[in-house]
């Protein structure tokens, strides 16, 4: 309850353009909010409900790409497995075992079912809608994860950013397909920073391209990001990276970055 009162005073919109300063970034930062009843999810500010069956992916890419505010509930989903990584339908012996995916993405049912277990979801039980909507918007105040998409290069400034101060060394995984889970499903479980490789289904489905990566990531921890690459750019290391030239004296550069105090 304090992070949430914390997250609700943090200026989004200052946040966001201070975002798209730092790293001119092409895809609408969004936030993501589970919604513990319907009713407060119907709640918010011209949202729009889907009149179609839809993945989770391009639920996001509806905000991401279109700039839309959309609630959704588990029937507006393809199925239970968009469900269950956002825990809006239950991660049962039935889930677990990943019946579908035996003979396309895995060879049998071990491979299968040990992909499933590998997977970070929501829990089931305390949440029945979800809501997306551009971060500037402010209709999700405050959202309990932020979603940025950014090439390799922009996300190494962002990464740096949040290791600015208080270090810590990230370690993520990659589950394959089904990155969802190592991207918003691992962010709204653990509430920590969470990067992905978005997947097959991202791309095909929520139209991802080819050279984005994906972090979700709380509102405070994205502050803490911009914070640490304002720091960063004072000190010269800001995105574009420009290259030096792979042949060129080294140490005129090395000084610039690195002067001797």
């Amino acid at each position: 309850m304090q992070q949430a009162a914390k997250d609700q005073n943090l200026d989004l919109v200052g946040m966001v353009t201070d975002l798209n300063n730092l790293l001119r970034l092409k895809t609408t930062v969004t936030g993501i909010k589970m919604f513990a009843r319907v009713e407060e999810m119907a709640a918010i500010p011209k949202i729009r409900r889907p009149s179609a069956v839809h993945t989770t992916d391009q639920i996001i890419s509806m905000a991401s790409r279109l700039g839309w505010t959309v609630g959704i509930t588990a029937d507006d989903l393809v199925g239970a497995q968009c469900r269950a990584v956002i825990g809006l339908a239950p991660q049962d012996e039935k889930w677990l075992a990943g019946e579908s995916y035996i003979g396309v993405w895995h060879e049998n049912a071990e491979d299968a079912r040990k992909r499933q277990e590998a997977l970070d979801v929501v829990p089931y039980g305390s949440y029945q809608a979800l809501a997306v909507s551009p971060l500037a918007s402010g209709r999700l105040n405050p959202p309990d994860i932020c979603l940025v998409y950014a090439t390799p290069g922009q996300m190494i400034i962002l990464i740096n950013g949040l290791q600015y101060t208080g270090y810590k060394k990230f370690e993520w995984g990659v589950v394959g397909e089904t990155a969802c889970a190592d991207s918003w499903g691992r962010a709204l479980k653990t509430g920590e920073p969470s990067l992905s490789l978005p997947c097959f289904a991202e791309r095909r489905y929520g139209g991802v391209p080819d050279e984005e990566m994906l972090m979700a990531l709380s509102p405070a921890h994205l502050a803490k990001a911009i914070a640490g690459m304002k720091a960063l750019a004072k000190n010269g290391l800001r995105y574009p990276i420009a290259p030096y030239g792979i042949q060129s004296d080294v140490r005129a550069g090395m000084g610039v970055s690195y002067p001797r105090k």
